[in-house]
């Protein structure tokens, strides 16, 4: 039996009584918590009373983390050290990372080495990046987009991997590569757990639609998923009050498990 989760910031204090009742009810299994960089003090505290399982997502590039270029070494140390803080205090088995941006996946495996932590998972990107900024076009490649990449960063760290479908999907059509075979190439590397959203079939930027928004063919998805798997449900949100966008996934998700 799969096990799904919910994928929350941790400044999503609104979210809270929602999340615990879901969870109590058992439409979901475990709250994947992005660590807001300076939000510690303020909302550990918050999800800690839930008494829910967790899996601690460190912050990305916007946030800061960059592995791959190794003048931001300070930085990234100082970013990811605050989401293992999370992961202790909240018991989480595993914390993911993004592998960077624009820069050399040799250096993001050094500086994940350095960390040497245990629960580390590397998370896959697109090949090109989603948002525009400063610093940032998109057309700049991600670190981490293909299985070769991420093969030698587990294989240098030791860490694990965390396979999003949907960023592996939009690699393989920037690629123009046959998106099913490209996924199996990165199951062959025994990922941890998942994410999963909708999206454009033939895309080439995530867009983390709600399940049947989009156009991917969610029986082909698990099909290739493992059975047991663990998958945070990576979907938009419109309601600031309530998760009813989420509930309407998790019952779909469940209804293609069904069928597998």
């Amino acid at each position: 039996m799969y096990q799904f989760g919910l994928k929350l910031w941790s400044v999503n204090k609104n979210y809270i009584d929602i999340a615990k009742k879901l969870y109590d009810e058992n439409i979901y299994d475990y709250i994947e918590l992005y660590a807001i960089p300076s939000s510690f003090d303020d909302y550990a505290h918050l999800w800690k009373s839930l008494n829910i399982p967790y899996i601690i997502h460190a912050p990305h590039f916007m946030h800061g983390i960059n592995f791959s270029y190794e003048e931001k070494l300070q930085d990234n140390m100082k970013l990811a050290y605050e989401a293992l803080k999370y992961a202790d205090y909240l018991n989480a088995d595993k914390v993911i990372f993004h592998p960077g941006i624009k820069g050399d996946y040799k250096e993001t495996a050094r500086q994940v080495k350095m960390i040497n932590d245990e629960r580390i998972l590397i998370e896959n990107k697109p090949y090109n990046v989603a948002v525009e900024t400063e610093s940032l076009s998109l057309n700049d490649v991600c670190v981490g987009y293909n299985p070769e990449q991420i093969k030698y960063v587990l294989q240098e760290s030791g860490a694990g991997l965390c396979l999003d479908i949907g960023h592996g999907i939009c690699a393989a059509n920037s690629l123009h590569i046959d998106y099913v075979s490209f996924l199996k190439e990165f199951i062959s590397l025994n990922p941890y757990m998942f994410h999963i959203s909708d999206g454009q079939i033939n895309g080439t930027q995530d867009k983390h639609y709600n399940i049947g928004k989009g156009t991917f063919d969610f029986n082909i998805l698990f099909s290739l998923i493992p059975e047991n798997a663990i998958i945070s449900v990576e979907t938009e949100k419109s309601s600031k009050d309530n998760l009813d966008d989420f509930v309407c996934d998790m019952k779909l998700l469940r209804s293609f498990c069904k069928s597998k």
